[in-house]
């Protein structure tokens, strides 16, 4: 009887996957959304897909029978080696006091190899996902105990690589790794199944804005009078590579820094060195808000991170209760980051994020596209659009990008990028927070986006947002 039991089950499953919409993961940032359900086979999509070809791209069915292809994701880099099996995971630390950052349990370390066990059903669609990810892994926030952590684990044949609190997300995320090749989307769908997991994401790999890289002209195009210029003792997060704090620009800028890759060394200092630079240097290469307070989060190396990475630091920056976070970095949407993003801004913090490089028929770029974060783009001194520059609904403002001279290494270089832009705004921002504290995000907000100068096409447009960034004019603003 249970042998005619399987029998039956895998025929339905076989059933199943040959009469059912297939699905796909993909990693192409050039699909448009109907493509990607077309992949999907999703039935508001599927109708007019073998009618237009929306199925087709990569691969996709062109016979007109129905029958679609699965793809598996294109091979990545895992750029965070996990820990061996006989090694428990290694907290991020950057060496604080636990008060100083979130708070983390590890989890025990795997025992043996990970058999997955058979007949798992997939407890919601397959889904298709898009953008850079780690290709065996996935994210999840789960309601219970380290206890409850390892029976998800045990029952869907994962492995627990990572978990903590996390208080942006208010519950435990857990990185599960998956060792037996299945694709993350079938992964997802099945852990759709145990009510203890609330949120299940891929982890997204998201990059660095800097674009190819004479004194600083970003001032006069903001309105900003430099010698007036002040962000002191207001918090400032930045969430970005290594810095190299032994920069003169960066002399007392530094409240505190925080590691959340403790594990990968770091070998490139020069963007969030400029990054720092640019919102609070001092000296010769001073920034826009001198005295503000840097709270740095080192989350990338080689241009690269993953969400996982990037919750640790946005976790540890709500800690330090900032009142701004720059984020120059672009990823797929993720709902993970968006909670994330939400909370913090319910907690009274302006988020600011670089729009992205990656042309004008770029997907949107997130977290910038994210509601209540301010998406920046790159203007040039001339005003003049940053030809790389992503395009959308969700471009806010625009602020000085191209070309500036900014501290890099132990010395300075000229960069260009709306990572460059997007630490332009935060800067401004820290003046308006000097000048009134108790001003709230909504009404900064509010502020710059009436004030902005008016480029392009009358109005809001996908390429300048609202225009640009006059934060002489914000600042007079009534709410």
């Amino acid at each position: 009887m249970a042998a005619k039991a399987v029998v039956l089950h895998a025929a339905i499953l076989a059933a199943a996957f040959a009469a059912a919409p297939a699905f796909a993961q993909t990693n192409d940032p050039n699909l448009s959304q109907k493509e990607v359900d077309c992949l999907n086979r999703t039935t508001a999509a599927g109708a007019g897909c073998d009618q237009d070809g929306g199925g087709a791209k990569n691969g996709g069915d062109k016979s007109g029978t129905g029958t679609a292809a699965v793809f598996l994701p294109a091979l990545i880099v895992d750029l965070f080696p996990n820990p061996p099996a006989n090694a428990a995971p290694v907290t991020p630390s950057n060496g604080a006091s636990p008060s100083a950052g979130p708070t983390n349990t590890p989890p025990p370390p795997p025992s043996g190899p990970v058999t997955p066990p058979t007949g798992l059903n997939l407890a919601a669609p397959p889904r298709a996902v898009s953008g850079e990810f780690v290709p065996d892994e996935v994210l999840v926030t789960v309601i219970g105990d380290a206890g409850a952590v390892q029976q998800i684990a045990t029952a869907f044949g994962l492995q627990v690589r990572s978990q903590r609190q996390s208080r942006l997300l208010g519950s435990t995320l857990v990185r599960f790794g998956i060792p037996d090749g299945r694709p993350v989307g079938v992964v997802l769908a099945q852990l759709a199944a145990d009510g203890r997991t609330q949120r299940r994401e891929p982890n997204h790999i998201y990059s660095l804005q800097q674009a190819a890289g004479i004194v600083n002209y970003a001032f006069d195009r903001i309105a900003l009078d430099s010698k007036q210029a002040s962000g002191e003792n207001v918090r400032v997060a930045v969430i970005d590579t290594g810095i190299d704090d032994t920069n003169p620009a960066l002399a007392g800028v530094i409240a505190a820094q925080y590691d959340a890759m403790p594990n990968v060394p770091i070998e490139k200092r020069d963007h969030g060195t400029s990054v720092d630079g640019l919102i609070a240097g001092v000296g010769a290469l001073e920034g826009m808000a001198p005295g503000a307070r840097i709270y740095h989060a080192r989350a990338f190396e080689g241009g690269k991170s993953t969400m996982d990475v990037i919750l640790s630091a946005l976790d540890w920056a709500a800690e330090q209760d900032v009142r701004i976070i720059n984020m120059s970095f672009v990823g797929p949407k993720n709902d993970l980051l968006g909670t994330a993003c939400r909370n913090a801004r319910a907690l009274g913090m302006v988020l600011v994020a670089a729009a992205g490089n990656n042309g004008p028929k770029a997907p949107y770029g997130y977290p910038a596209a994210f509601g209540g974060v301010i998406a920046v783009t790159a203007t040039d001194a001339k005003d003049g659009l940053m030809p790389q520059a992503n395009r959308g609904a969700y471009v806010f403002i625009s602020a000085p990008g191209v070309e500036m001279v900014a501290p890099s290494g132990a010395g300075s270089d000229v960069v260009t990028g709306t990572s460059f832009a997007a630490a332009i705004v935060s800067g401004a921002i820290a003046n308006l927070i000097h000048a009134a504290p108790d001003r709230s995000a909504d009404d900064i907000e509010k502020a710059l986006a009436a004030t902005a100068k008016d480029l392009g096409p009358k109005g809001r447009d996908n390429d300048f947002g609202y225009g640009l960034l006059d934060i002489k004019a914000a600042g007079v603003a009534k709410e």
